[in-house]
């Protein structure tokens, strides 16, 4: 399956020079652990970079520094890892796991940014899929014994 058919469309995002305290309240407004930050570029938006809710905890309140005084583009982490909206699934687990990463822009053949998939999208769509078989071998049985009375 490609990760464009089960990844998330509806990306928070900012620009390199939106203030921290602005990119948590992204966060808390669409609920979100992550804003990705991009660059416009003909008219897309290109991924340059990501801001975590660990970021911000471990970069500012944890160092007991202003929030205030950084940028996005100066907490963010970069160079970014992405995956283009028509890699498999499986590609995207090996890619995660090589870099040690839960989140993952997902673009298109051009760079600009189609979508995101998280770590909880991944485990979300294998216990929907688990689900399904689980279904399919608990009703066996009972199909088997309806047609072979």
């Amino acid at each position: 399956m490609p990760i464009n058919e089960c990844c998330n469309t509806k990306v928070v995002c900012c620009d390199t020079d939106a203030s921290l305290p602005d990119v948590a309240a992204l966060m808390r407004k669409h609920h979100v652990g992550d804003v990705i930050v991009v660059q416009q570029k003909d008219a897309q938006r290109v991924p340059i970079g990501i801001v975590t809710d660990r970021d911000l905890v471990l970069e500012t309140i944890a160092l007991r520094v202003e929030a205030e005084a950084f940028t996005a583009g100066d907490l963010m982490s970069t160079p970014i890892v992405t995956v283009r909206e028509d890699e498999g699934f499986i590609e995207v687990l090996r890619l995660m796991r090589e870099h040690k990463v839960r989140r993952m822009p997902v673009v298109t053949a051009g760079g600009a940014l189609f979508g995101i998939v998280t770590a909880d999208d991944i485990i979300n769509l294998l216990a929907m899929e688990l689900s399904m078989m689980t279904g399919a071998i608990v009703e066996q049985p009972e199909r088997e014994g309806r047609l072979r009375k």
